[in-house]
């Protein structure tokens, strides 16, 4: 059984850009960051020539995209949509390199410990009637969000999403950096950012899984520090069901912000891709979607995408 870190921290800190009462931090941060994160999606995207050894230039490539914008997006160029023994092994590879390392122990995980994301029908399989196994939009999330506020819970800090076939159309993902999020309802009002830093901001109740395993009551709040890094990590769903938020005034208006905020289509930030097979996507937890999709017939040509989730957070290769 893997052991996750689970340090992670609902405070509010008392200096530096996410303390409220630090403004002078805050702004210094914010022109950075709002002149440094990338505009286009073709500026995330880093060409790798071998994932199992990135050279010196796509690694600092990767790392300062992770730094700008909280994601990368590599292409491998390897567009055949074949799998063999060997891929799960070079995407687990490339994102030991970044230092991801410990998997969740997700019931859904195969031989290689990733979790292939793709249309499954059979309830015994232990992934039919989920969203992300249906051809089904999903809402914007955090990945891992009911993982939090638990002993032991596998607080999901990055993940990894590759792509080995394309959907016939649909499946795009719109993706933004939490940060944004962060700047773009502090912005608005202060007070919304200490509603969802409050330890009991979000609840995902209980659940039993398929297999008998329960996954426990999750509780938290939606941005959070972590204790070791010190940066921010957000957990979040759009969803309605199976969520209960903070029954207070400022917690409500809050939420209705931040769904706001995700509706708009003039963010210059809130980025659309739709991954090419051999491209994958490399973030410390960013919010995302993924859009309705129309499959291929033939089992073959069946949109498939491989999972990681890590509990570290993107960094520099161990020397």
């Amino acid at each position: 059984m893997a052991r996750f870190s689970t340090a992670a921290s609902g405070e509010a800190p008392k200096a530096g850009p996410f303390a409220l009462n630090d403004r002078e931090s805050y702004a210094a941060w914010r022109a950075w960051k709002l002149a440094a994160h990338p505009r286009r999606v073709e500026e995330l995207v880093v060409p790798i020539g071998n994932p199992r050894a990135p050279t010196a230039d796509e690694t600092a490539a990767i790392l300062e995209l992770a730094r700008r914008a909280n994601m990368a997006v590599f292409d491998t160029h390897e567009r055949s949509g074949r799998t063999d023994a060997g891929l799960e092994k070079s995407l687990k590879a490339f994102a030991a390199h970044f230092g991801l390392t410990t998997l969740e122990d997700h019931r859904s995980r195969d031989a290689e410990e990733l979790v292939p994301i793709e249309v499954v029908d059979d309830q015994r399989q232990g992934r039919g009637g989920f969203i992300p196994y249906t051809t089904r939009r999903l809402l914007w999330h955090t990945d891992g969000y009911y993982k939090f506020g638990y002993p032991g819970a596998p607080v999901i800090r990055a993940m990894m999403l590759y792509c080995v076939r394309q959907a016939k159309e649909g499946g795009e993902n719109d993706v933004l950096d939490p940060e944004i999020a962060y700047i773009r309802l502090r912005d608005a009002d202060p007070r919304f950012i200490t509603a969802l830093m409050a330890p009991d901001a979000m609840t995902i109740p209980a659940f039993t899984e398929q297999d008998g395993r329960v996954r426990p009551r999750s509780q938290g709040p939606v941005f959070w520090l972590d204790a070791a890094s010190g940066a921010l990590h957000m957990r979040y769903t759009e969803r309605t069901r199976h969520v209960i938020w903070k029954d207070d005034p400022l917690t409500r208006e809050a939420v209705a912000a931040l769904r706001d905020l995700l509706r708009r289509a003039d963010d210059p930030y809130l980025l659309r891709l739709r991954l090419l097979p051999g491209q994958g996507l490399i973030c410390n937890n960013v919010l995302h979607t993924r859009s309705a999709f129309v499959d291929w017939d033939e089992p073959g040509r069946r949109r498939l995408l491989y999972r990681g989730r890590y509990t570290e957070r993107i960094g520099r290769p161990a020397m």
